[in-house]
């Protein structure tokens, strides 16, 4: 599909005697060209937007806007936009909407220039974005399709209903089932937000998926399947767990399950992506870490995610829950494995003050620091109670 785009650019790029560059409607690089002028194409032809949307795959929200403003979203033709020195666009561009069926699914950009393209050759080169909308509007199409078998797979109960969905989304991938992929959860997802409108590069798809039947109160989450080169390399999911964290204004959080090839165990790795979902918001409201969590690296919160909250919620804690400065004294203390000086510093406080505190945890909850049992149930609780 890749090389598919690449040839019609290409074709364009000869039509127009122009570099043209293909982005999708989100505004992300697919493909671009050069038009060859004995040693390439003049590095003067590319300015600061061009430039970044060629390295980075993606142009800023601001160009986003400064673009959009110009009616391209709605253009049936050619589009001409004026330079714009102070968003950083230094040339003035032609802007060709790629549309299928009345829907613009991308836009072929050329820098402008005197005397430009004739019309004859602008139609030409429109008639060559005809052909890109069928392959966008397909590609979209099975986009929706996998993403529609995703959610039915994440959300069927074990039985004959998971083996018929893990079939169905193995159809729909084809032969990128099988290849080795991480899922991520991001928690909570907004229900007016649009997962198909969030696709991250490296993303082989994505889809809002709801809470448990009954449950209300459980939010809606993102699910979005990311595809890795190894089982070490998690980089790409956790590109794409962040980004989407930054959809959704840095709100939520977001898991990441241990890699896996092919579909089989994609149920337990939603387990194990919701999980580190849940305990990455927990340590960030905690400790102000970054909202993404792995699996592989949750440490007790592993265990802790697995509880039913009934089971989680040890009485053992809640007089100290109601006196937040004690309660974060006896978490960062049994943190630092029980060392009052690291503790100390760790809070910033006099050591005389951190054991003065540690006597009035003792008094509250009943239990003897001096035990190892009863500073686990401690810690443990205090840590499930941030869940």
């Amino acid at each position: 599909m890749k090389g598919d785009y690449q040839d019609l650019v290409d074709e364009i790029s000869a039509l127009l005697g122009a570099p043209a560059t293909l982005e999708n409607r989100d505004f992300e690089l697919i493909a671009f060209g050069a038009q060859d002028s004995g040693g390439g194409f003049d590095e003067l032809d590319l300015d600061p937007v061009r430039t970044r949307s060629i390295l980075t795959r993606k142009s800023t929200a601001a160009v986003r806007s400064w673009f959009e403003g110009f009616g391209i979203t709605r253009a049936q033709g050619p589009v001409r936009i004026p330079a714009a020195p102070d968003a950083g666009v230094l040339r003035a561009r032609i802007c060709l909407p790629v549309r299928h069926r009345g829907v613009v699914h991308g836009y072929v950009w050329l820098l402008d220039s005197e005397p430009g393209p004739t019309a004859a050759q602008l139609d030409a080169a429109l008639q060559v974005t005809e052909r890109i909308g069928v392959l966008l509007a397909a590609e979209a199409s099975a986009g929706d399709d996998v993403a529609r078998e995703l959610r039915a797979l994440l959300t069927a109960p074990a039985g004959w209903q998971r083996e018929a969905a893990t079939t169905a989304l193995r159809d729909a991938l084809g032969a990128a089932a099988d290849e080795l992929h991480a899922l991520v959860c991001v928690s909570p997802w907004p229900a007016s937000a649009t997962p198909g409108a969030q696709r991250v590069a490296g993303t082989v798809s994505v889809c809002a998926v709801p809470g448990p039947p009954g449950d209300d109160a459980a939010p809606q989450t993102l699910a979005a399947l990311v595809r890795l080169r190894s089982p070490e390399a998690l980089g790409p999911a956790r590109t794409a767990a962040t980004r989407l964290v930054d959809t959704v204004g840095g709100a939520g959080a977001a898991g990441i399950a241990t890699a896996r090839r092919g579909l089989a165990e994609l149920p337990a790795a939603w387990r194990e992506a919701t999980a580190a979902a849940r305990a990455a918001a927990a340590r960030r409201a905690a400790v102000g870490v970054e909202p993404v969590a792995l699996w592989a690296e949750l440490g007790p919160y592993r265990l802790l995610t697995a509880l039913p909250v009934e089971v989680a919620h040890d009485p053992v804690v809640q007089p100290l829950l109601a006196r937040p400065e004690l309660a974060r004294t006896a978490e960062v203390f049994l943190d630092q494995a029980g060392q009052a000086g690291r503790a100390a510093t760790a809070l910033g406080i006099h050591r005389q003050t951190l054991y003065y505190r540690l006597s009035r945890v003792e008094q509250l909850t009943g239990l003897d620091l001096d035990s190892g049992e009863d500073r686990l149930l401690l810690h443990m609780a205090l840590k499930a109670a941030r869940l």
